[in-house]
């Protein structure tokens, strides 16, 4: 982490407005560890976003495009992706073994975080999915899968998080999305928890975004939510 006074809160910058995305993450940068960049902006601006949001602000860089192919593909993108020195990069899970391994064995110096199940989906959409068993048995599968497979952290919902936690031990970094601080909307998240309860649960890292990014100060939220968690 950069700094341990700083909260561990990831804030996507979720626009492809570089200019707009440079400036959350200055206004955030003060009071949480970590900004991620996703695909909306990557796509709107390549390799270059993570270079010029690092110049606007000194925090880690989470690099969040799930990459999900054949292994030798997603092999050849990370490599392409190395030089740009994220601190982590999503892959789906799903993507199997193989390719979690080829995605660790290309970007040794990054850590690898393997997406488990996305915190939209419902235990009614993974059955329509075919995916089998509950949320909490599909999540903690994969995890397993993952981190066998090479990956350093997970990115799980905190309803599941505790029992990644129990699954995999205290040396993979818990990333979890669908955090929302106590009153506020959930969006369009479905398995969601507030900051302290995840924290306490075992997450190391938490993605919160609208709640800061849509708010009429971002820094001013960003504080709050920091605070609250001192």
């Amino acid at each position: 982490m950069t700094d341990n006074a700083r909260a561990p809160i990831a804030v996507p910058l979720d626009t492809a407005d570089i200019a707009v995305a440079t400036r959350w993450a200055a206004a955030v940068a003060p009071y949480v560890s970590t900004v991620k960049v996703g695909l909306e902006l990557f796509c709107a601006e390549g390799p270059a976003a993570v270079e010029k949001v690092r110049a606007a602000a000194d925090v880690e860089l989470f690099l969040d495009l799930k990459l999900h192919d054949i292994p030798a593909t997603v092999a050849g993108a990370a490599r392409s992706l190395a030089p740009l020195r994220p601190w982590l990069l999503t892959v789906h899970a799903s993507g199997g073994p193989a390719m979690i391994a080829a995605a660790a064995d290309a970007m040794p110096d990054t850590l690898i975080a393997a997406v488990t199940i996305l915190t939209s989906l419902s235990a009614e959409d993974l059955d329509r999915l075919g995916i089998g068993g509950t949320p909490d048995e599909a999540v903690t599968r994969l995890a397993r899968l993952a981190v066998d497979a090479g990956a350093r952290a997970l990115v799980c919902s905190p309803r599941e998080v505790a029992l990644v936690r129990a699954a995999v031990g205290p040396g993979v970094v818990l990333v979890t999305p669908g955090v929302r601080p106590a009153g506020a909307d959930v969006n369009d998240q479905v398995r969601v928890a507030t900051p302290e309860q995840a924290l306490a649960d075992g997450a190391d890292l938490l993605v919160i975004g609208r709640p800061i990014t849509a708010a009429p100060d971002p820094a001013d939220a960003a504080r709050a939510i920091a605070a609250s968690l001192a």
